[in-house]
């Protein structure tokens, strides 16, 4: 997912009304208003439709051009009388030929189609499911974002094109249908059928349009004005009462933080039963739906850690009815006002409302790292990207998309200041409301808020990729003030992301039992900094910037002998920072082993989780070698007597930290082969046969995860047989993906049948080969290759041109990149080969990131 610009290009780029119309729809003629009705046939696979639409013409024209994809049978009229249609399926577009020139102004089209129910989520879906009671269940839902719409109904399908829509609906007797707004009348009609009639929706973008039904529960709560809506496939309503409970404060946190009142008097959260390889949630407005696993809480399965996520991913999915809906992107160039933004704002909320989560420090080592990951290497891609094609559409929903771009928020607020900073977002939302943007926008506002011009700073963070890389030297005292030298380079872990770069990093130094100061680190050349205090100096104090910091020997020493005096997010942030700068090779490894030997009994639940996190990334670099065995079991020695003094068992009253962390420690102990573990693992999951909530809830996936990565050809067999026999969707989908993570390859292979059988559904499919891609990616990318058109009957369209080449990422057989590249060339076009780069580089940097720490590793295990 990413597009490659040149770094001087990237800077001079400003997004300008000609770069966004390449691939676009001509502004000829712009939609106004929608009136759309849908027939379902969820027998046929097939679905009717009628849409009147109100266009502005605004240059005479004899042709119209909009978006239309998987869509036959169409007839249309402009002004009453009949037109032609053709699409063109490859470009999904429909040109509309007029008998005569159309003058300018507003005119009526009609529309009349057959489309297509899909098997997995693209347009109109279906989602086949097992009931509480055993019976056969099905959903239909629609999923339009990026470029789907189109094959729900003849579109203008683009961001910028806002209108408004109304829709109505014909469903068979019993079901419930729901729609972005409620419905205003529901008739019975003559053969039995309802007729829903939705109210008209607010101007937003095709996108954003949502239409579901089935036999369905649907539980609501008041939070002032807006019914917020929980809708559930039958039995099951009841475990939506948590993400309830969460929108509610939620909405009323989101209220008051943008200064717009939510707008619409409804909000439902849709749980599907399925899956997707794409996405797990979509903010459609007033409408926003999820996959059961993201919105549902199952107190008999879910763990302590899935419970958060649930918080977090509605927080995200909310914040977007302002970050996206109330205020959207003018095109796909800037996905990132949409996804950066409401990542940092799901962190922000979750952090101020379950402070005893610790979020922020959280966030250091998940999304900063994934961030940082990405973008040290030559994959990276500016945050605001040009994009032309379908695929670089989907390309473009990715770390840094959202990861950069939440830290890259999370750096200008703390720069601006909290409160500057929301009143910047004030005064886009005022002025932008049902409108479209593009980033600068909001520099704007946030410039005028803070009386300094912010684009200065945050130009350079969007409009150019790579990791910013700032040292210190020559620290010394003087008069009770510490004064060094900070110079910028660049961080990477290949050669490409080190190539010569600036930045102005905004940094905030402090001394510890001193005070701090707030600078900005300009240019290659040296910026001095004097800081009140004199003891040991702490870089980017707080990990509010989106840097890697490195110290001098003395100041790194200093460090190392202070670490547990340090606050937490500075604990956090210098392991992680010192594991990044040895990968590297800007550092020696054992600058982080020594820090590692600072991190006691009594540290942070979050430092011991940053700990094995990165064991396990310092395994997966020299898996199947002797170094990789010697780095299990240094695992095991170093994270056994932690998961020893937490016990294998959730307390009454321990922190959720300690719970997340036993999780943690549990599946990575497993996933080295920890005899007690994978014993416990092989005891316990086979009792699911009896008891499908056998498993306590607080270590039960890293139980199986443990189990299905160890599994002997027996073990296999018992996952399928509790596959075959599990009702709940979410733990049926889990324990598909489970079949195909064994670590032994004459078991894993045994997966592969399955693909080619009838019992799994499309998107189950799909997550069972990329669980293969991730246990034996050889083995999955080759079998991929030679199955290519199977796999595309079940890989999402949107997902495919990144999906088979994303398989052989995980591969260390030299002879992969030729092979990634050779598929590459053949199947896709030049401009869908982002998913194919990505993992030839993601190849390339772990083979040159391991042969950089060998001799290091080596030493620090004896070897």
């Amino acid at each position: 997912m990413s597009l490659k610009l040149a770094a001087a290009t990237v800077l001079a780029l400003t997004v300008s009304s000609e770069a966004l119309a390449a691939g676009q729809l001509p502004r000829t003629v712009v939609p106004v208003s929608y009136d759309i009705s849908v027939k379902p046939n969820a027998a046929a696979k097939t679905f009717t439709g009628t849409e009147t639409v109100v266009v502005d013409v605004k240059t005479p024209t004899d042709s119209i051009v909009l978006n239309a994809a998987e869509l036959s049978n169409v007839a249309a009229t402009f002004d009453g009388k009949p037109v032609k249609t053709a699409i063109d399926e490859a470009a999904q577009q429909m040109t509309v030929t007029l008998p005569a020139r159309a003058s300018a102004g507003r005119h009526t089209m009609t529309f009349a189609w057959t489309g297509k129910i899909n098997g997995s989520a693209a347009g109109l879906f279906s989602i086949d499911y097992t009931n509480v009671d055993g019976s056969p269940g099905q959903m239909l839902a629609t999923q339009f974002e990026a470029p789907d719409a189109r094959r729900f109904a003849p579109m203008w399908d683009e961001p910028g094109l806002k209108a408004t829509f109304k829709l109505t609906a014909t469903v068979p007797a019993g079901d419930l249908a729901i729609s972005n707004t409620p419905a205003v009348s529901v008739t019975k009609q003559a053969d039995g059928s309802q007729l829903y009639r939705f109210a008209q929706t607010p101007v937003m973008s095709s996108y954003l349009l949502y239409f579901g039904t089935g036999k369905l529960d649907r539980k609501t709560v008041k939070a002032g004005p807006t019914e917020i809506g929980i809708v559930t496939r039958k039995g099951v309503v009841d475990q939506g009462d948590y993400s309830l409970g969460a929108a509610k404060n939620l909405l009323g946190y989101y209220n008051n933080y943008f200064g717009q009142p939510y707008p619409l008097p409804k909000m439902d959260m849709i749980a599907g039963p399925g899956s997707s390889q794409f996405f797990g949630a979509m903010e459609n407005w007033g409408a926003i739906f999820y996959f059961e696993n993201e919105v549902l809480f199952d107190p008999k399965r879910t763990t302590e850690s899935g419970r958060q996520r649930i918080y977090t991913v509605v927080a995200h999915e909310m914040a977007h009815q302002w970050f996206g809906d109330l205020v959207t992107m003018a095109w796909w160039d800037d996905l990132w006002l949409n996804e950066g933004f409401a990542s940092w704002m799901e962190t922000k909320a979750t952090a101020d409302l379950n402070p005893q989560w610790q979020a922020r420090a959280a966030a250091i080592i998940s999304d900063r790292e994934q961030a940082m990951g990405i973008d040290a290497t030559a994959a990276t891609h500016p945050i605001v990207r040009h994009v032309e094609t379908v695929d670089q559409i989907s390309e473009a929903f990715d770390g840094i998309t959202y990861a950069k771009g939440q830290a890259v928020i999370g750096m200008l607020e703390s720069t601006l200041g909290p409160d500057v900073f929301r009143q910047g977002i004030r005064s886009y939302m005022a002025k932008y409301k049902y409108k479209n943007t593009q980033t600068d926008q909001l520099w704007a506002e946030l410039s005028k808020a803070w009386g300094k011009p912010v684009a200065e700073i945050a130009h350079d963070f969007t409009l150019q990729g790579g990791v910013p890389l700032v040292t210190l030297t020559g620290a010394r005292c003087e008069g009770g003030k510490t004064v060094a030298t900070l110079t910028q380079g660049r961080f990477g872990l290949d050669a490409a992301s080190k190539a010569p770069q600036t930045w102005r990093v905004p940094l905030v130094v402090a001394t510890l039992g001193g005070g701090q100061t707030s600078t900005i680190v300009r240019g290659a050349a040296g910026t001095q900094v004097s800081v009140p205090g004199c003891g040991a100096i702490v870089l980017n104090h707080g990990k509010g910037s989106y840097t890697r910091v490195m110290y001098d020997d003395a100041t790194h020493a200093a460090i190392v002998r202070d670490y547990t005096k340090l606050d937490l997010e500075d604990r956090l942030g210098t392991i992680a920072d010192d594991y990044a700068l040895a990968r590297g090779g800007y550092q020696d490894l054992s600058r982080w082993t020594a820090v590692l030997d600072r991190i006691g009994a009594g540290a942070s639940p979050l430092e011991w989780a940053a700990v094995t996190g990165e064991m396990a990334g310092l395994g997966g670099l020299y898996e199947n070698t002797p170094l990789g065995d010697a780095i299990d079991a240094k695992s095991r020695t170093l994270l056994s007597p932690v998961l020893q003094r937490l016990g294998m068992s959730a307390k009454a009253g321990e922190s959720i930290l300690d719970t997340n962390l036993r999780e943690g420690l549990v599946g990575r102990l497993g996933a080295v082969g920890d005899p007690a573990v994978v014993a416990l693992a092989r005891a316990d999951v086979p009792k699911l046969a009896s008891n499908p909530t056998a498993l306590p809830p607080a270590t039960r996936e890293a139980l199986l995860s443990t189990y299905a990565r160890n599994a002997t050809s027996a073990d296999w067999d018992t996952l399928l047989k509790l596959q075959q026999a599990e009702r709940s969707p979410v733990a049926k989908n889990r324990l598909t993906t489970l079949l195909g993570a064994a670590h032994d390859p004459k078991v894993a292979q045994r997966a592969f049948g399955l693909l080619e059988g009838t019992t799994l559904s499309e998107p189950q499919r799909a997550s069972l080969l990329a669980s293969l891609g991730r246990s034996q990616p050889d083995m999955a990318f080759d079998w991929a290759v030679a199955h290519r058109a199977l796999v595309d009957s079940f890989v999402e369209q949107s997902s495919r041109a990144g999906f088979v080449v994303g398989l052989g990422a995980g591969s260390n057989d030299a002879a992969m990149p030729g092979k990634i590249q050779a598929y590459a060339d053949k199947y896709l076009p030049e401009g869908s080969r982002g998913g194919a780069k990505r993992a030839l580089t993601t190849i390339a940097t772990r083979k040159a990131v391991a042969d950089r720490l060998r001799p290091a590793v080596s030493k620090w295990l004896g070897m």
